[in-house]
């Protein structure tokens, strides 16, 4: 046993054991509960870890190896996310092919995940950039092919300029590009979507089933955004076309004194004939081109339009000819990119009408029939009865939308915010996209005994910014024979998003090695689904709704037994530089974790970050304050020597009994500085007395592994155990334990503290009170003092009074 603490030898020794030993490779066990635990997973850029990023992969690491000494077989595999944009961005600025950055930055980032000490079963490591793996991302694009979820699309798409690629909307921040920050321009391009919308119901209805943050199910409930409402045709005067809106209000239809088209909507240039004045309307529509959404739908916004001179439509509801304007506070992929406008009762309407000068018609008041409506300041939108609506007046607004949908032969629809997904990208490294166009058959699926569709080496991976991927000027892969009827095809240049790998990777983490199938169904079967899921909340809109996206899919063809893929998720918050910024390169405010792991060692960089706050809160980093977790491991290395064979004193018993209790929960809520607080605690507890028993101190050292691994690992070998640690029995609490039956009583000296004493709960008054006269550091304040008298409160203090 070596006297002082050298974290340095230990973790490289009990690492290379516990490698060597196998000892965090699962297996599937039918006779224990199964514990699936998850990070995830992380692109490997060129920098490395910082000091930030392994916070939430110690969370999942301190959870899992708990619950393996609670009995459960533990799941937790690590992997990369190596295909796209940021994989590629890196290599194009250092100039390196891509594949040579990422075998680079991953072997980076598995040595600095060792160096930490986490119990991941590296026999499953998956890597979305090998073959082997998106072999089958490419077969779950080709099911949803074949399945009509996985469409051709020429249409206005988010085009970044610098990134040089279509995005989706949720790789928006905002208007700009999430990767870039710059603001994206809408571009028509031929892509490839996915019919995501079929599923957004489903995943709806199914949040309720997830014990998720409620943040992150509210951002998935507005971002899916379900409305119902009523599709309404209004005939355009004189021609034979139709202006379809989309309305959650039918009730107000009495009340729509103009239409509006969105400066997208296709109907526009069919009425450019009638249009009278059609050159400032297309003026108009370039105009908006280069405003952002946000721009367009930002609270406060000056409202602009133009009218469509010489057409006007009709409201079904009233036959009565209103005008048509094109504006652009109306969007053209929400609804049907068309409204009626009712300004009295619509707040953008309001603001446009008002501008505009047009007529408001208020059609809904709280006060039916005893008040007249009352000239309105800003658009009445609450609940109320119909007026001025012929034959629905007097009745509520809410069951007027019933009857005024069918009597104009309206339609019942629900629609989304969300929209299909743009799944193509024009770039090289990603998975190549299994499909083959030919002039005869049209788009043919690459047949699955062809897969993988390999990713070909190239020399020039730079986007184009054509609006075509570099491997379109590959002829020898682009030009293959048509698989269904042997003549003259191209396959598909576009590749997929950085997403598609990360939408299904933890099956695969199930079932890594198998050529045969993506996941072998008895094994999904028993470890799915994902148990404790851990990441950031930044991915509410993205990765989180793809992959449930994904898995109900994968569900529905069979391949998967549950509708969900992570039945609990814990978000982590940002570890921020001591500056209070995040931590950048650029910024020079980078803490490197090999360096804390050198000076203070693997076990108090793990302790710290647990420690210095709630999980889910962000926080700065501080040099200064990781002392303190190091000294802690310190004291608990020097309380080796206090290790007796005799049994425990009782007020340890009672303190133990509480920390296994209170670590035990708050490692299973996420609340990890408390549990190390009250680890602390029962440390204090036990370097106050001259011996602590075996037993005392191995629980202390179980409880305290899960968040040490190597030190406790080290100290439970030096008092003569054999097997490890982290295969040792969770200790149990004994409630009834869990109350002590001692009491400090603080002693008091004219008002002031100058002892405590520890007594039974039910010790005698009289008895107390003179132990507490005769104690030394209460007689040098009474000695040769007349005692005037003595207040006692029961179990709390004693304040003997003297002459001054």
């Amino acid at each position: 046993m070596s006297e002082k603490y050298d974290h340095k030898e230990i973790e490289k020794k009990w690492q290379a054991e516990w490698e060597a030993d196998g000892l965090y490779y699962a297996k599937e066990d039918q006779v224990k509960p199964k514990c699936y635990v998850l990070d995830m997973f992380p692109y490997p850029s060129g920098e490395g870890l910082h000091v930030g990023h392994p916070k939430g992969y110690i969370a999942t690491d301190v959870y899992s190896r708990m619950k393996r000494m609670q009995g459960f077989n533990v799941l937790h595999p690590m992997g990369w996310d190596a295909f796209g944009l940021p994989a590629e961005q890196y290599a194009i600025k250092n100039k390196v092919h891509p594949r040579v950055a990422v075998d680079k930055n991953t072997k980076r980032y598995k040595e600095q995940l060792s160096m930490i000490g986490f119990d991941y079963d590296w026999s499953r490591e998956v890597n979305t950039t090998d073959p082997a793996f998106y072999k089958w991302t490419q077969w779950i694009f080709l099911q949803m092919f074949e399945k009509g979820l996985a469409y051709e699309s020429y249409e206005p798409i988010n085009w970044c300029p610098t990134c040089l690629t279509g995005l989706a909307n949720e790789d928006l921040d905002g208007d700009a590009c999430e990767r870039c920050d710059t603001t994206v321009e809408k571009k028509p391009m031929r892509q490839w979507v996915l019919r995501i919308t079929d599923y957004a119901n489903r995943m709806l209805a199914d949040l309720g089933k997830l014990d998720w943050p409620v943040s992150i199910k509210e951002s998935q409930k507005n971002w899916i955004g379900r409305s119902e409402g009523a599709e309404i045709d209004f005939k355009i005067d004189g021609i034979d076309r139709v202006i379809t809106v989309f309305t959650t209000r039918p009730d107000t239809l009495f009340g729509a004194t103009y239409c509006v088209l969105a400066p997208e909507h296709k109907l526009l240039d069919e009425l450019k004939e009638v249009v009278e004045n059609w050159s400032d309307v297309e003026k108009y529509r370039e105009c908006t081109k280069s405003r952002t959404e946000i721009e367009r739908t930002a609270e406060g916004q000056e409202k602009t339009g133009v009218r469509l001179d010489g057409v006007f439509a009709i409201n079904p509801a009233n036959e009565e000819k209103i005008p048509v304007f094109v504006a652009d506070y109306v969007l053209g992929h929400y609804g049907t990119g068309a409204v009626m406008a009712v300004p009295a009762h619509d707040e953008r309407d309001f603001e446009f009408a008002k501008k505009y000068d047009l007529p408001m018609v208020v059609v809904v008041c709280p006060h039916y029939p005893e008040h007249s409506c009352p000239i309105l300041d800003t658009a009445y939108t609450d609940k109320g009865k119909l007026v001025v609506s012929g034959a629905f007046n007097g009745i509520s607004n809410e069951e007027a939308k019933k009857k005024i949908t069918d009597f104009v032969k309206g339609r019942f629809v629900t629609k989304y915010r969300l929209k299909d997904w743009v799944f193509s990208r024009q770039r090289y490294w990603g998975e190549p996209i299994p499909l083959i166009h030919c002039e005869k058959c049209g788009v043919v699926p690459v047949p699955e005994k062809d897969l993988p569709v390999l990713l070909p080496q190239v020399e020039s991976y730079e986007p184009t910014g054509t609006g075509e991927s570099p491997l379109a000027n590959i002829a020898e892969w682009v030009n293959v024979s048509c698989p269904k009827c042997g003549g003259s095809g191209k396959r598909e240049t576009n590749t997929m998003p950085q997403w598609a790998g990360s939408s299904w990777y933890y099956l695969r983490y199930i079932d890594p090695k198998n050529s045969e199938a993506l996941v072998d169904k008895e094994k999904e079967k028993y470890w799915s689904p994902v148990d404790m899921y851990v990441g950031g909340a930044e991915h509410a809109t993205r990765h989180l709704i793809y992959a449930r996206f994904y898995h109900k899919f994968l569900y529905d063809i069979g391949v998967v037994s549950y509708e969900e893929p992570f039945d609990r998720l814990q978000n982590v918050g940002l570890i921020m530089a001591p500056d209070g910024r995040k931590m950048s390169k650029r910024w020079g405010n980078v803490v490197n974790p090999d360096d804390v792991v050198d000076t203070y060692g693997a076990d108090t960089l793990r302790l710290y970050e647990m420690f210095m706050g709630p999980f889910g809160q962000s926080v700065a980093w501080s040099t200064d304050s990781i002392v303190g977790p190091r000294r802690f491991l310190e004291r608990v290395w020097r309380l080796q020597e206090k290790v007796s064979e005799v049994n425990g004193v009782g007020s340890i018993e009672a303190t133990l009994h509480k920390t296994i209790k209170k670590v035990g929960d708050d490692i299973e809520s996420f609340s990890f500085n408390t549990a190390i607080s009250s680890l602390m605690i029962l440390v204090n507890e036990m370097e106050k007395f001259e011996s602590v028993s075996r037993d005392s101190y191995q629980a202390l050292l179980i409880l305290l592994a899960p968040f040490a691994p190597h030190i406790t690992e080290d100290l439970w070998h030096n008092i003569g155990n054999t097997e490890s640690i982290h295969l040792a029995k969770w200790p149990l609490f004994d409630e009834s334990k869990c109350v002590s039956n001692e009491l400090t009583v603080a002693i008091q000296v004219n008002g002031k503290l100058r002892d405590t004493i520890v007594v039974l709960a039910d010790a005698d008054e009289e008895a107390i009170k003179t132990t507490a006269l005769g104690r030394p550091a209460v007689t040098k304040w009474t000695s040769g003092k007349t005692v005037k008298k003595i207040i006692f409160v029961k179990g709390r203090l004693i304040n003997i009074v003297i002459e001054e």
